[in-house]
């Protein structure tokens, strides 16, 4: 029986110009994770968390392609059951759903049921008008035009997309079939559903802009992608949704703002009657057209996060906050001020310990900490726990000497909201939990503690990371255990051995070598002690290890060069 549906499903398939679900789609969430398992459903469970926050801002048939893509996320993290409850719910609300009805045959394939999956492969081909039913030829292009815009949504939002190449293919592989979706439905499509396809196409261009920019051929290929994302967005501006408007004002201001990087002006500015436009106005009337909608300003303050301007998206989340102070149903502006406030803190931070400004304000760790609070008490998630416990680090640290404890209360309190996080889902999974549980750990003067937070930090990395700060951290909390004697020194030095040879296999080779530069550069007596030992108990290969990193290479080329010569002779 199940051969036999796999049959149906490949002779349908012969006669599709497309293809209705989500499995067979292009993406690494259906492929075999390239790194270990568990950091797959990491990311995919953060993609879920996501995913439900960005629910609340589709309305009409775009929030079929939010949950149809939610139902492939739990698929995949192997939730059954609530994978079909999520497709059966959008065949129920949206009875002509091609994707909903193809993905929850897929659903009933893996559970085994025959008749189940055979009965949806039959619903699929009767609203493809495959099977010389009742449908006609424009509900047909209607239905086909909206399946092919919700696998358009699925692609942005793919799990491992740390390489700006396959970024870059996910986000043209999502233009193409919005660009398909178009010429289906063509005049058939309503007016504002159009629009809204539009607006999506447009942050897809906006998100290309970010990634060509630095390549290259970055002129010519910017100007296409640029003069394509601001018509699009002079197209959403004549939407009759207020919220569609605000936003398509916010990006208009964006592309506005990027015109000055090209060489000349582009000309989709003049096309759209933008030449007297400044970004600020546009920004302006975005913000006047959300001020009564607590929601839209939201989404304003995240882009505005994103941008940079911090000063604006707190202004604008303290407009949303006065519009609705409740944080049960405004959660995000909290969320939002309380991540300004810490972002701008250790901006503050870093610009003090290079002398380039004064001591960082206290009070926005206070402020964010207010922020949280309120948060948690209506939405305890793991990401909140986290920002929450980075607030406490901060506290009980000195504001230009990160590694001098001044209130060992905060930092206890950092670790208990740590804790809280990691008996949450997936909490154990995050790199950044266990970096900052082994900073207070170390701050205590628990080295050990901390050393194998630090291990734990690097062994949930992506593969491919060149992100080295959970080494850094874990050598010099090894040093310091080192340095404190102990029983057995040798331990902490088997230790160090061990875990350089993993940096080794997991990072690029001057990574490494600078991280040792670095370590010898912040801690000279503590390095040159540990060489002693190094050599005293014959592991020469360490010893020969931490001194290449400090010969500099013109050095070494001078002595291999002179290693050939007396060769020759």
């Amino acid at each position: 029986m199940e051969a036999e549906s796999a049959e149906d499903i490949e002779f349908l398939m012969e006669d599709m110009d497309y293809i209705p679900g989500h499995f067979h789609l292009d993406l690494n969430l259906n492929c075999d994770p390239a790194g270990p398992a568990r950091l797959r459903l990491r990311d995919t469970y953060l993609k879920q968390e996501s995913l439900r926050g960005e629910l609340e801002a589709e309305v009409g048939y775009l929030q079929y392609a939010v949950r149809n893509l939610l139902g492939l996320l739990a698929f995949h993290m192997e939730r059954l059951d609530t994978a079909e409850e999520i497709f059966r719910g959008i065949c129920k609300e949206d009875p002509g759903n091609l994707n909903a009805w193809a993905n929850l045959g897929c659903v009933y394939d893996k559970m085994g049921r025959e008749l189940d999956t055979a009965e949806c492969v039959e619903k699929v081909s009767h609203l493809m008008g495959l099977d010389g039913g009742g449908a006609s030829q424009e509900e047909t292009r209607l239905l086909a035009a909206r399946c092919l815009a919700e696998q358009a949504y699925v692609y942005p939002h793919d799990v491992e997309l740390g390489s700006e190449d396959v970024l870059r293919e996910r986000l043209t592989a999502a233009l193409s079939h919005y660009n398909r979706a178009l010429h289906y439905g063509g005049q058939l499509i309503p007016t504002e559903e159009k629009r809204s396809w539009y607006f999506k196409m447009a942050t897809i261009y906006i998100r290309l802009d970010d990634i060509v920019k630095t390549k290259e051929d970055s002129e010519y290929s910017r100007l296409s992608h640029y003069n394509k994302g601001l018509k699009l967005l002079k197209e959403t501006l004549r939407s009759e949704k207020t919220r569609n408007k605000a936003l398509a004002w916010c990006y208009v201001g964006v592309m506005l703002e990027r015109k000055d990087e090209f060489d000349t002006v582009p000309m989709s500015v003049h096309d759209c009657g933008f030449s007297a436009s400044d970004p600020l106005s546009c920004f302006g009337t975005a913000i006047n057209l959300a001020s009564g909608d607590a929601f839209t300003l939201n989404l304003l303050a995240k882009i505005f996060f994103l941008l940079g301007k911090h000063e604006m998206a707190t202004g604008i989340c303290n407009m949303g906050l006065n519009v609705l102070p409740d944080p049960e149903f405004n959660w995000q502006a909290y969320c939002t001020r309380a991540k300004i406030n810490m972002m701008i803190y250790v901006r503050e931070l870093e610009e003090a310990k290079y002398s380039q400004g004064g001591l960082p304000d206290r009070q926005r760790l206070t402020a964010a900490r207010q922020d949280l609070d309120k948060v948690l008490t209506v939405r305890p998630c793991l990401r909140t726990h986290l920002e929450l416990a980075q607030v406490f680090y901060y506290m009980g640290v000195d504001a230009l000497q990160e590694s001098l404890l001044v209130d060992e209360a905060a930092v206890n309190s950092a670790l208990v909201s740590l804790s809280h996080a990691l008996q949450l889902e997936l909490g154990e999974s995050l790199p950044d939990l266990h970096m900052l549980r082994g900073r207070c750990l170390l701050l205590k003067g628990e080295e050990q503690n901390a050393a194998d937070c630090f291990k734990k930090a690097m062994e949930l990395e992506r593969p491919g990371s060149r992100d080295t700060t959970a080494l850094r951290c874990l050598l010099q909390a090894l040093v310091a255990l080192f340095i404190q004697g102990g029983p057995d020194p040798n331990l902490t030095i088997t230790q160090l051995e061990l875990w350089l040879q993993k940096a080794e296999e997991m990072y690029p080779e001057d990574s490494v070598k600078a991280e040792l530069r670095r370590l010898y550069r912040t801690h000279t007596s503590e390095v040159t002690e540990l060489s002693r030992a190094l050599i005293q108990t014959g592991r020469l290969s360490l010893v020969r290890r931490l001194l290449e990193t400090l010969v500099p290479k013109q050095l070494v080329k001078k002595k291999a060069a002179l290693g050939r010569s007396f060769s020759y002779a």
